[in-house]
């Protein structure tokens, strides 16, 4: 809207980190350009995962589960508003086991025994976070502005 004040990058961060309870990777990179995205993906995620017949909890655990089954590293983050949404660490196994379970009915999908290793990813970074040390889903990217 005309003479709306813009989000800074670090408000659109603060923004998705409290309706989320994350902030995803690419859009700490897109809110530094442009973080109208970031809010409007936050209202988006909000629909989808605010309380609802099934509780924002249950929601984040399906979540990390379906991450898991796929063994998709970035799905996994959802352990941490998972957390946030007041998830134990024994619904986070049982979120990450069902999620290797159901990657050996995922069609032409990863298998149980490559999904164990993401369910073993969840508790690590589950643990981790709940102790406040330094966690990381996958490893930051890292590119050569010079070559591509």
């Amino acid at each position: 809207m005309a003479g709306e004040k813009k989000m800074t990058a670090e408000e659109a961060n603060k923004y998705m980190e409290d309706v989320m309870g994350f902030v995803p990777r690419m859009f700490k990179i897109i809110n530094t350009v442009t973080p109208d995205p970031g809010k409007t993906f936050a209202d988006f995620y909000a629909t989808i995962f605010g309380d609802g017949a099934l509780s924002k909890k249950i929601k984040e655990l399906m979540f990390t589960a379906i991450g898991v089954s796929y063994c998709s590293p970035r799905c996994i983050i959802h352990v941490i508003p998972a957390i946030k949404a007041g998830a134990t660490t024994s619904e986070i196994f049982e979120a990450a086991a069902v999620g290797m379970i159901g990657a050996g009915f995922v069609p032409g999908g990863p298998g149980i025994p490559y999904a164990f290793e993401y369910a073993l990813k969840c508790l690590d970074i589950e643990a981790k976070y709940r102790k406040g040390e330094s966690w990381e889903y996958l490893p930051q990217p890292k590119f050569d502005h010079g070559v591509y």
